[in-house]
C-alpha cells in the first residue's frame, strides 16, 4: 500500500540523518519547524515498521504540552492514511499494520514506565529531568533496539547539553567515545532561512543579547536573564588556572552541605582564595561516617573555618564538635549579614560566590561532578522582593527543574557565609610546607578575606 501523507520536508537533510542514525540530537532555532518534522519522522516510521505491534512515542515535557503543540499534527498527517484509529483520550494513532504513535508527557515518568518503543522523540529535553531518559526511555529501547531524536533551543547547562556534548564526541573517529549511531545537528537562524530577513532583525534587535544567543543562535552558554550565574562566567572560571603561591597564604574554608533526602548527595567543598578545588561527594553515609569523612578531609585540609548547613547538619555538627572540631553551622533560611540587601543567608552567600566568580574564581571541574557543577551554578534564578532585597530561587524550585538538589554548588557557597582570616602565621607557614606537597589557597585579597560581598 501506498501511502502519500500531506508533508513537503523543509529540510531533506535531517531525515536522511534521521534514518541513517540510532540517535540524533537535533538543536535548532525557534520556528525552526522542529515539530512537524519530529512527528513526520514518528510517522513514517510507524508506516513502514516491520515489527510486531511497533509503538512510536512522542514525549515533551508535560502531557498538556504535547496535546497543544503535536496532537493536531498528528491527527492532520496522519489523515489520508486509510484505515487508521484515532484515541483522544490516550493521544494515539493506531495504523494499518499495527503500530502505534502515542503522545506522552515528561512530568509523568510512570506512565513511561514498563513499555517498549521502537522510537521516540523528546522535545525541549533540556526542561526534562536526567532520570526520564537515563532510567526510563533509554532501557525501554534496548530490546527491540529503537531510535531516539532529541530536538530543543538551548537552556543552559542540563540533559539537552549534556546529550549534544556527548553527541558530538561521538561523532569523532578520534575520541574515545566514537560510536556511529550518534549524530548532532545545529541550526541557526542565520544558517536556515526559516524566517523572514526583515523578522530576524526585528528579533536581534528586540531581544535581550541572552535571548538572541539562546533561542536563534543556539549558544548552549547563553543564560536567561534573571539567572543569578550567567554559564559564561561558569564556563571562564572552568578554564583559569592559578599557581600554589599565588594563594599560598590565603584563609582555607570549607563548606558542607548535609543530605536532605536519599537522592541527595552530601558534599564537602574546599577553596582558598581564587582556587575552589575538586568536591569530595558522598552518598549513602549516616551522620556518623559524614561525620568522620569531614574529621578526615580537615585533617587533609587544614582549614581555617568549617560552615555547615544547619538545616540537615545538626546531627553531623553535633558529633563534630563532640570529637573536638571547631565548625560553624549556617541556616540557610536565616538572617542575611546585610538584612538590607539580601532576604536571607542563602542569598547572600550566593550573591557572594557570584561575585567571587567575576573577580576571577578558579573551579576545578576535570573531575566526575564538573559537568554537574556547572549545571547547579548556572541554573538558579533571583529577583527583588517588594523592598528591593535580592531573593534566590528556593532549592526546592530548584529540584523539581533541574531533576536534583543543588548540592554540590550549595557547599560551594558555604565558603561565603562570612569574611575568615588564616588561624595564625604559624599555621599558615607549616601549611604550605605540608610533606604531601599541598599548597592550597583560595582568596581576592593577601592574608584574609575581606568578605563575600
Amino acid at each position: 500500500m501506498n501511502v502519500t501523507i500531506p508533508y513537503a520536508p523543509r529540510y531533506p537533510s535531517v531525515h536522511r540523518e534521521l534514518e541513517t542514525h540510532r540517535f540524533v540530537v537535533l538543536v535548532a532555532h525557534r520556528r525552526f519547524g522542529k515539530t512537524v518534522l519530529a512527528v513526520n519522522h514518528l510517522l513514517k516510521a510507524a508506516l513502514t515498521c516491520r515489527r510486531k505491534r511497533g509503538f512510536f512515542a512522542y514525549v515533551a515535557p508535560y502531557r498538556n504540552q504535547a496535546k497543544q503543540i503535536a496532537w493536531s499534527y498528528l491527527k492532520h498527517y496522519s489523515a489520508p492514511v486509510p484505515g487508521r484509529e484515532v484515541n483522544e483520550g490516550e493521544l494515539s494513532v493506531r495504523l494499518p499494520g499495527g503500530s502505534t504513535v502515542r503522545l506522552f508527557g515528561a512530568d509523568n515518568p510512570d506512565a513511561l514506565r514498563g513499555m517498549y518503543f521502537d522510537g521516540v522523540v523528546l522535545d525541549e529535553v533540556a526542561q526534562m529531568k536526567p532520570e526520564v531518559w537515563k532510567e526510563i526511555i533509554q532501557p525501554a529501547l534496548a530490546d527491540r533496539k529503537g531510535s531516539a531524536l532529541f530536538i530543543g533551543t538551548p537552556k543552559g547547562v542540563n540533559l539537552f547539553s549534556e546529550l549534544y556534548a556527548f553527541a558530538r564526541e561521538a561523532m569523532n573517529p578520534d575520541s574515545d567515545r566514537f560510536d556511529p549511531a550518534w549524530t548532532a545537528l545545529c541550526f541557526r537562524v542565520d544558517e536556515t532561512g526559516a524566517l523572514d530577513p526583515d523578522e530576524v532583525a526585528r528579533l536581534h534587535r528586540d531581544l535581550s543579547d541572552n535571548a538572541w544567543r539562546q533561542e536563534m543562535l543556539c549558544d548552549f552558554s547563553a543564560s536567561a536573564d534573571d539567572t543569578l550565574i550567567p554559564i559564561d562566567l561558569v564556563t571562564e572560571a572552568c578554564a583559569r588556572r592559578r599557581r600554589d603561591e599565588d594563594t599560598s597564604d590565603m584563609p582555607v574554608i570549607m563548606g558542607v552541605d548535609v543530605a536532605r533526602f536519599g537522592s541527595d548527595a552530601s558534599v564537602i567543598f574546599t577553596r582558598r582564595g581564587l582556587q575552589a578545588f575538586a568536591p569530595v561527594v558522598l552518598r549513602g553515609l549516616d551522620n556518623m561516617e559524614l561525620a568522620d569523612r569531614i574529621a578526615a578531609e580537615m585533617a587533609f585540609r587544614r582549614p581555617d573555618a568549617v560552615f555547615i548547613d544547619a538545616g540537615q547538619g545538626q546531627g553531623v555538627i553535633d558529633r563534630l564538635r563532640h570529637m573536638g572540631h571547631e565548625v560553624a553551622e549556617v541556616p540557610f533560611g536565616g538572617r542575611a549579614l546585610q538584612e538590607g540587601r539580601f532576604v536571607n543567608r542563602r542569598s547572600e552567600m550566593w550573591f557572594g560566590l557570584r561575585e567571587w566568580l567575576k573577580g576571577g574564581g578558579c573551579l576545578d571541574a576535570s573531575g566526575g561532578h564538573g559537568m554537574r557543577l556547572k549545571s547547579e551554578l548556572s541554573v538558579p534564578r533571583y529577583w527583588y522582593d517588594g523592598t528591593g532585597r535580592i531573593v534566590l530561587e528556593p532549592k526546592d524550585r530548584i529540584r523539581e527543574r533541574l531533576g536534583a538538589s543543588p548540592d554540590i554548588a550549595d557547599a560551594l557557597a558555604l565558603t561565603f557565609a562570612a569574611p575568615v582570616g588564616v588561624r595564625s602565621v604559624t599555621e599558615a607557614f607549616a601549611r604550605d610546607r605540608d610533606p604531601h606537597g599541598f599548597l592550597y589557597g583560595w582568596g581576592s585579597g593577601r592574608g584574609a578575606e575581606g568578605g563575600a560581598f
